[in-house]
């Protein structure tokens, strides 16, 4: 059988192996008669006629054997292999999600090759859906460092203007410098969203003060309050201890109230509360903001995913893809309830020890 991959030397099935295993058993069996004969009480010209009747039966026979063997394994196993190589080959020139077809169809039924195919129609979904993400990847991170690249480099068009007033440089300078702080959070999100996806960060797990932690995050946000003249509502009991990586855990703190104090409006309410039990603490943070549809709170926790699809809300969408992560490998759970105009929950479930 000629073997259309011409990288292949040596085929599993060819007509020299075929020949070789043939002439072995032929004269084997043929041997083996010569050998019996010689020592029976039979004259010798009948055992050399009867050993040449023998070797061209078995020649026969072992023809006919060895020509079924040939045309079954090149249906059962020659064919299907050249189907995986085919397939390995697409996989190798980046040709991803073409699905290699089974030897049989129903699982039952599987052979090892159909095994091997079924790993492999897997690995190359894996491989299609990896190739989307970091194209999709790429184009967001574009995006996303286009927009505060552009907004600085327009600012510092205008600052050479030399009519400007005072006022006017100190206001174009700020806003280079928010620009400049935006690129700065979107490069470190990035790099601790990469490295927790690569398993490079681990938890440092110690026990402290959950409840201090979310009132000094809270604080944090004091100005932003006032300026939206926010109500807030906390239910935050003193001396709630937890085993966990603290550094991190301010991170998911920090982004869901940064969320909460994004999407309510001016004089609007956020509420913030703990609860203990003797397994786990479970921390919400609701707002009575915007909303969302159920659509959107599938893919909520993705990357570069925004709700908001005018960008008209300042972001860049790797917040709550940094906060799932990092809840993930804390071992925890985070859940989202919302509803358009009638604002939304994150409900945060950490085990207690």
């Amino acid at each position: 059988m000629r073997n259309k991959n011409n990288r292949v030397q040596r085929s599993l099935f060819s007509w020299r192996d075929y020949f070789g295993i043939f002439f072995l058993i032929a004269g084997g069996i043929t041997v083996s008669f010569i050998l019996f004969f010689t020592f029976a009480d039979i004259n010798f010209s009948n055992i050399t006629a009867g050993a040449v009747i023998t070797f061209g039966n078995v020649f026969f026979i072992t023809l006919v054997c060895t020509s079924i063997y040939g045309i079954w394994r090149n249906i059962n196993i020659s064919k299907p292999v050249n189907r995986i190589l085919e397939g390995t080959e697409k996989i190798r020139n980046g040709v991803f999600g073409e699905e290699i077809q089974m030897i049989h169809n129903t699982p039952g039924n599987y052979n090892e090759l159909d095994l091997i195919i079924e790993n492999l129609n897997t690995m190359s979904r894996e491989l299609k859906n990896v190739e989307t993400l970091r194209t999709d990847f790429i184009a967001n991170v574009s995006h996303e460092l286009k927009t505060p690249l552009t907004s600085i480099r327009n600012y510092a068009t205008l600052l050479q203007d030399n009519t400007l007033t005072d006022t006017e440089r100190t206001e174009y300078a700020k806003a280079i410098s928010q620009s400049a702080k935006e690129l700065s959070e979107l490069i470190t999100n990035i790099l601790r969203l990469n490295k927790l996806e690569n398993q490079e960060i681990f938890p440092d797990h110690k026990d402290f003060d959950l409840s201090e932690q979310l009132v000094q995050c809270i604080l944090n946000f004091d100005d932003r309050w006032e300026a939206k003249n926010i109500d807030l509502d906390i239910d935050i009991p003193e001396g709630v201890q937890i085993k966990a990586d603290e550094e991190l855990l301010s991170i998911v703190w920090n982004n869901l109230l940064s969320n909460a104090l994004k999407f309510t409006e001016e004089g609007g309410r956020v509420a913030v509360s703990l609860q203990q039990s003797t397994k786990s603490v479970t921390v919400k943070v609701r707002d009575d903001g915007i909303g969302m549809e159920p659509e959107v709170q599938k893919h909520i926790f993705e990357k570069f995913y925004q709700g908001d699809t005018s960008h008209a809300a300042k972001g860049n969408g790797l917040g709550l893809a940094l906060v799932k992560r990092i809840i993930d490998i804390s071992d925890g759970e985070i859940r989202v309830n919302s509803a358009p105009s009638e604002g939304t929950e994150f409900t945060v479930i950490l085990p207690a020890g």
